[in-house]
């Protein structure tokens, strides 16, 4: 698939800073095809390594009986949202990421769980990090959306401030 280029394509950020900001942060919106076709966008913490999404949640669910139907999804990151109210704006910074999303297993599942625990609770010892994860493996699902397309957008402001 083609993906349409970005109207405003003086403020899209570069590939490299669109993985920068879905490295450091820690919260995104995920939206699926819903129920009876409604969009479901649902807030949720995730990881991205490797070029990929990860993100936990129970067995069974809206977002996995929407991922079933169809794996196509969005994954929205918004790294900055100042309003300035003098002038009727916000100087945001976002990145969205298109993929497919599908259930992990095995050690795949293994590695996100890790990898989300590390991101979470970086200063945690091991043994007690494996220790959650064998505790609470049994009960959720993790989720991997491999990114087809990673595009991100600032505030024309903004993209002024660094000379672009």
């Amino acid at each position: 698939m083609e993906f349409r280029p970005m109207r405003r394509s003086r403020q899209q950020l570069p590939f490299e800073e669109c993985e920068d900001i879905l490295r450091r942060n820690t919260a995104g919106t995920l939206a699926v095809l819903g129920d009876e076709g409604y969009p479901y966008a649902v807030p949720l913490s995730y990881v991205y390594e490797d070029g990929a999404i990860w993100f936990h949640c129970a067995k069974s669910g809206h977002k996995l009986d929407a991922i079933r139907r169809c794996d196509k999804v969005s994954f929205c990151v918004i790294d900055r949202d100042q309003v300035v109210p003098e002038e009727y704006t916000t100087y945001f910074r976002s990145v969205i990421a298109f993929g497919r999303a599908g259930v992990a297993e095995g050690e795949e599942s293994l590695a996100a769980i890790q990898a989300l625990a590390d991101k979470y609770h970086p200063t945690a010892e091991r043994a007690a990090r494996d220790a959650a994860i064998a505790g609470s493996r049994d009960s959720l699902c993790m989720v991997r959306i491999r990114v087809e397309h990673l595009t991100g957008k600032e505030a024309i402001e903004l993209t002024k401030l660094r000379g672009r």
